[in-house]
């Protein structure tokens, strides 16, 4: 079982950047891959980003967010990461990060068994 808890979420203007982090218990987070996911109002939750479970290794982003989003983890920490610069209105949204038990990297929300509870992030003009 993996608990994940986000934070960093907030209130920004456009152009400005943010760092969500997301937590991790239990000792087998560096077999995991994580994936970043938003979901913005009345729309589905869609992929941002993911990363392999050694991190050195593949990581995917969604063409929106190629070149201006991160993603990292420290796995020393049980903790991934998701820069995010240049940020726009259509970034807006609810944040989760999820564990997948397929340790490869995957844009797919299918291999992800475990999620976290969203933290929102809001981008003004």
């Amino acid at each position: 079982q993996v608990q994940l808890v986000e934070s960093g979420g907030g209130l920004v203007q456009a152009g400005d950047s943010l760092r969500l982090s997301c937590a991790a218990s239990g000792r087998t987070f560096s077999r995991y891959a994580m994936g970043w996911f938003r979901q913005a109002p009345g729309k589905e939750r869609e992929f941002v980003a993911a990363i392999s479970w050694n991190g050195g290794g593949s990581t995917y982003y969604a063409d929106s967010v190629k070149g201006r989003f991160t993603i990292s983890r420290d796995n020393a920490k049980n903790t991934v990461y998701l820069q995010m610069n240049s940020l726009k209105p259509e970034d807006t949204a609810v944040y989760y990060c999820a564990a997948s038990t397929v340790p490869f990297a995957t844009p797919h929300p299918g291999p992800y068994d475990y999620w976290g509870q969203g933290t929102q992030v809001t981008v003004s003009s």
